[in-house]
């Protein structure tokens, strides 16, 4: 199972309205497909009421064994499904990598 697929199955214990896990490690300096580098754009009902800190604490803990191992870095957008709807159902784009060269 891939590592994307992992996360994705994880992420749905927390019962998202939307759910959207992007690999996004083509855009660093990794090998060609590689799982190291992803975007999470997660709405859920059990956000609402934590501050964003607490919102990835809760995803740092359903991931823990991919941040222990495959995953180098995970950009998190969440929200709560009101927020979400405010948004306009957006998350922002993920800006350039700036580090290491190949």
């Amino acid at each position: 199972m891939s590592v994307q697929t992992r996360i994705e199955d994880k992420l749905k214990s927390l019962d998202p309205d939307y759910l959207e896990v992007e690999n996004e490690s083509h855009m660093h300096s990794v090998p060609p497909n590689s799982e190291t580098h992803f975007k999470v754009t997660l709405a859920s009902q059990r956000f609402a009421g934590l501050m964003p800190v607490k919102r990835h604490q809760q995803i740092y803990g359903v991931l823990a064994d991919e941040l222990a191992g495959p995953v180098h870095a995970l950009a998190l957008h969440l929200y709560t499904p009101q927020e979400w709807v405010a948004r306009g159902g957006a998350s922002p784009d993920s800006p350039n990598c700036r580090g290491g060269g190949r």
